[in-house]
């Protein structure tokens, strides 16, 4: 089974919220239907808690529109990332994603990590640059996994790098003037 997100902020964004699975088991895919249909698969009868997860026309129809562009939006992302990457590659408090050889990465986000990213986040700001962090908290100290008795330290790594973690702006119509812009604030 597999998801697809189609959040207006994904590479491929509906309107509002969708989403699709694709999976080859008859089992996953009946469970699905009912979960999406208020858990029932005949009108009124309920035999799962379920939720309205149904995708509307509307979206459907955004998306059809939205696939004929995505190969070139995200080769205009490509072109970004390759921009921000000759920009900061040679920066030492800098670290950029990396591609590996026989991977063609998207760039939905461009992640930076930075030893100093609240100072940095703050510089740009002042500099009028938008960043994002995305998932700063260390998902082991949230509300929703206390039970389970972690604390602060158990996962060095993690919490390393979410406290690290800066997105720098990346959709396809970033202008060689803003990425040069971002980049020289960097630097």
């Amino acid at each position: 089974m597999a998801s697809w997100p189609f959040y207006s902020g994904k590479n491929l964004g509906a309107w509002g919220e969708a989403g699709a699975i694709t999976t080859n088991s008859e089992e996953i895919n009946k469970k699905a239907k009912d979960l999406r249909d208020h858990g029932s698969d005949k009108k009124y009868y309920h035999d799962l808690i379920g939720h309205n997860y149904r995708m509307s026309e509307f979206q459907a129809a955004v998306l059809n529109v939205k696939m004929k562009y995505i190969e070139e939006w995200t080769e205009m992302r490509r072109s970004n990332a390759k921009k921000y990457y000759e920009h900061l590659k040679d920066i030492g408090q800098v670290i950029t994603p990396v591609e590996m050889d026989g991977v063609r990465h998207i760039y939905h986000l461009y992640v930076i990590r930075a030893p100093n990213r609240d100072k940095l986040q703050d510089f740009l700001k002042e500099n009028g640059i938008a960043t994002g962090l995305h998932y700063p908290i260390h998902l082991h100290l949230t509300g929703a996994y206390s039970r389970l008795g972690y604390k602060k330290g158990d996962f060095p790594v993690a919490e390393k790098l979410a406290d690290e973690i800066l997105s720098l702006q990346m959709y396809p119509e970033l202008s060689e003037e803003q990425t040069d812009y971002v980049c020289e604030k960097i630097k």
